[in-house]
């Protein structure tokens, strides 16, 4: 019997994708006949405190993998002053880089709430749909990309958010040391917003160290 060794590779690599796709939708069915949907957090709402303050119906999924993108820090416009007091975090488009996040399921009645997190609507950020690699194969999730990119440091404070949520998450040690490596602005002022204040008082222990 005689092999062609290509074609063996490729109906291997196609089955493989289709197996993929397969489970991509069936976990997408799932959701959606539970009214939820799937987000993929790649910044400061990696850390499950954060996200929960406008969106309470959020609940761990998984962890994955964006392939092709690259997380970046910067604002929607220069010099703008926001919350954060510096840079707060996106993805580009960059062939062979990889962006770790975790997805979450939200209920559809947090969809609003979540576009107005990520200030939709002022055109902040526009929703993305994007393939994310897990280990129970792709999953298509919503997910949020910076309008007017101007790249900016974050603050020491919003990048202790992300290291927070990406340890608290169980993400790649390689990848949590990318993340503590990321150089700040320095800041040194008090950064809290309302909802945050609201929660200390609360006494919420995960968020007394922001």
């Amino acid at each position: 019997l005689h092999f062609n060794c290509e074609r063996c590779v490729f109906f291997y690599h196609f089955n493989r994708g289709v197996a993929s796709i397969a489970v991509t939708l069936l976990t997408m069915s799932a959701a959606a006949a539970t009214g939820r949907f799937m987000y993929f957090a790649f910044g400061s709402n990696l850390l499950r405190e954060r996200l929960q303050l406008a969106n309470p119906s959020a609940t761990f999924c998984t962890t994955g993998r964006l392939k092709d993108y690259v997380l970046n820090f910067g604002l929607w416009e220069r010099h703008v002053d926001n919350a954060w007091h510096g840079g707060v975090a996106t993805i580009e488009f960059c062939p062979g880089a990889e962006v770790w996040g975790v997805i979450w399921t939200l209920s559809n009645e947090n969809l609003t709430s979540l576009d107005n997190q990520e200030g939709v609507s002022q055109g902040k950020y526009s929703p993305l749909e994007v393939l994310v690699e897990t280990n129970e194969g792709l999953m298509l999730c919503r997910t949020y990309q910076m309008n007017n990119f101007h790249a900016c440091p974050p603050s020491p404070q919003y990048k202790q958010v992300v290291c927070l949520g990406a340890e608290q998450n169980g993400l790649p040690d390689e990848y949590l040391k990318r993340l503590e490596a990321i150089e700040t602005n320095t800041y040194t002022g008090h950064v809290v917003t309302k909802k945050f204040d609201q929660k200390k008082k609360s006494q919420r222990p995960q968020l007394s160290r922001i």
